[in-house]
């Protein structure tokens, strides 16, 4: 099973931290040049520094460019593309506020789609040029489990995420002949600063302590644990790996057996 991301080029988006960067370090480990893009210059620079390089050949580097400013984030990211195409692109972006749906607001909701849905567009349109000249392209979008059950106080997150879903179901049809896949991958409660935000506002919201709020988040959890993000990271790379090449449109849940629907 080929696993080799040799010679291939990989953009990661949020990948200064959480998941994003545990996604580039898996994926650099398999031998992918890896450019990562976030908003903290000095958080990219470090991660950049960090990643790893077990063949001489790599080279790694990183775009400082905010997901939710369109015009200079393409400008970029077409930039480093031209420069060097890209086979590989890792849609990562952080959730929105939690927070009941009844009470969110309209700017809530075009905030968070522009920055989910419309950015992811707008990524894959700039990438995909080199993806069809290669003959392979790996499109792997994080979302979260809420594409299959919604998760309470995640309202505008519920909304957004099966949107982002459906879009890239459907992007998957229409690349599939191309050798590119769009996949999604699903992740469960995991060990970053996003689950250590919901945590706080069920404390907030509940008066209970972290431990407590933790072991009922927990009970739901067959594995009985949180993921790391690493976990969540060796999905992703297969999902970019040439040994998925026949994966294409799936929702790929790694939560530890919490969901229930099939």
């Amino acid at each position: 099973m080929n696993h080799d991301l040799h010679g291939r080029h990989a953009l990661v988006c949020g990948a200064s931290q959480g998941i994003g960067r545990a996604a580039a370090m898996a994926l650099a480990t398999r031998g992918a040049d890896v450019t990562i893009l976030a908003r903290n210059r000095d958080a990219l620079a470090d991660t950049c520094a960090a990643l790893p390089k077990p063949l001489a050949t790599q080279a790694h580097g990183w775009i400082a460019a905010d997901i939710g400013e369109h015009a200079a984030l393409i400008a970029q990211v077409s930039a480093a593309a031209n420069a060097r195409s890209f086979q590989i692109l890792i849609n990562n972006t952080a959730g929105p506020a939690p927070g009941p749906i009844a009470s969110a607001t309209a700017e809530q909701f075009l905030d968070t789609f522009q920055r989910h849905l419309i950015a992811n567009q707008l990524l894959v349109q700039a990438v995909l040029p080199g993806m069809r000249e290669a003959g392979f392209g790996r499109i792997v979008n994080v979302i979260s489990t809420s594409v299959k059950e919604p998760l309470r106080n995640l309202g505008v997150s519920n909304t957004i995420r099966g949107a982002v879903a459906s879009w890239a179901k459907t992007l998957a049809g229409e690349l599939g002949h191309l050798g590119i896949t769009v996949n999604n991958v699903l992740p469960g409660f995991t060990r970053t600063q996003r689950l250590d935000q919901i945590i706080r506002e069920r404390m907030s919201a509940t008066g209970h302590s972290e431990e407590l709020i933790s072991k009922g988040m927990l009970a739901s959890v067959p594995a009985g644990r949180f993921a790391e993000a690493d976990e969540i990271a060796a999905a992703i790379a297969f999902l970019a790996s040439p040994a998925a090449g026949y994966i294409n449109g799936v929702n790929l849940p790694v939560d530890g057996g919490r969901t229930q629907s099939l």
